[in-house]
């Protein structure tokens, strides 16, 4: 699922391709994509793009007469910048934006149909599609452990929790874990100062790394493979490679739809947590689908 830098590398883009240009149209190729009925989609056509926002793991695109588009990729959902009037592709096609300079194409190479589109008119109307967690890049070490502790949660759950952190998934939570060396399940309550130190700036610098690192990458070009699984990762999907900075296989866990990966050396202190062992524990605390827990909205 593309997280937080990943949707910024999306934005990025897509504010020089689409920012100020009218959208001249829109193509739906499956209905089941457009999850709301007012305002409908023929509003947004002949609107101009005042701007795209990040809000979590949505992208939104802001138009004139306070309309917003609000597009949740989920897992397999991407873009592709195309000519203008390109058609949909026939099997992993979902739709199309036309302007006049090209077209945006929503593809999703799944079976299971889980992109969604919003329409929706003003702020109020979107901040119902925010689930309310703070944005990592943004929060000082004060507010960052005020938010981590509030609940007691494993600290893999909180990370990904859009309750409590906007943005971040499976992918990078993994990454942020190996940085600070803290181990996945960790309960947030039991964290010291020092742990609860480390996790802040981890979570800053790799976030920060990363959206760098993919802006550099890409260049003005359009993002034709936005992954989570990048070879430069130090843990995410390096199940069995060596570690980075010691040397001794990535682990893993496997729990419902995801895999958390991490090094026993460098974050459990040589333990390798075992899944079955771990079984009832994560019942309890991790969701069991991903549709689960980018429903989830705070209270």
């Amino acid at each position: 699922m593309p997280e937080l830098p990943d949707i910024e590398l999306y934005r990025h883009v897509l504010c020089s391709n689409v920012g100020d240009r009218v959208l001249e149209r829109v193509r739906l190729a499956s209905p089941f994509v457009l999850r709301s009925v007012e305002p409908s989609i023929d509003a947004v056509e002949g609107k101009r793009v005042l701007d795209v926002r990040r809000l979590g793991k949505r992208l939104v695109f802001v138009l004139e007469e306070d309309l917003y588009l609000v597009l949740h990729l989920m897992i397999a959902g991407r873009l592709r910048w195309k000519t203008p009037g390109h058609k949909i592709p026939g099997r992993a096609g979902l739709g199309a934006f036309d302007f006049e300079n090209g077209t945006l194409l929503l593809t999703e190479a799944s079976k299971k149909k889980r992109a969604s589109l919003h329409v929706c008119r003003g702020e109020e109307a979107l901040s119902e599609h925010d689930p309310g967690g703070i944005e990592p890049l943004e929060i000082d070490e004060f507010s960052f452990r005020a938010a981590l502790i509030e609940r007691n949660h494993t600290v893999k759950r909180a990370l990904t929790d859009p309750r409590i952190f906007s943005g971040i998934g499976n992918a990078y939570s993994d990454e942020i874990l190996h940085r600070a060396k803290l181990s996945p399940l960790i309960w947030t309550q039991r964290l010291t100062e020092e742990q609860i130190q480390r996790l802040h700036a981890a979570t800053q610098e790799v976030l920060s790394e990363w959206v760098t690192r993919l802006l550099a990458q890409q260049g003005d070009d359009f993002p034709e493979k936005v992954t989570a699984f990048r070879p430069e990762m130090a843990a995410h999907g390096k199940y069995g490679e060596p570690c980075p900075a010691c040397g001794d296989p990535i682990q893993r866990i496997v729990f419902a739809d995801r895999e958390t990966n991490y090094c026993a050396t460098c974050q459990t202190g040589g333990k390798v947590l075992a899944d079955r062992a771990l079984s009832r524990l994560l019942k309890g605390d991790w969701p069991r689908s991903l549709e689960e827990l980018e429903s989830l909205r705070r209270a």
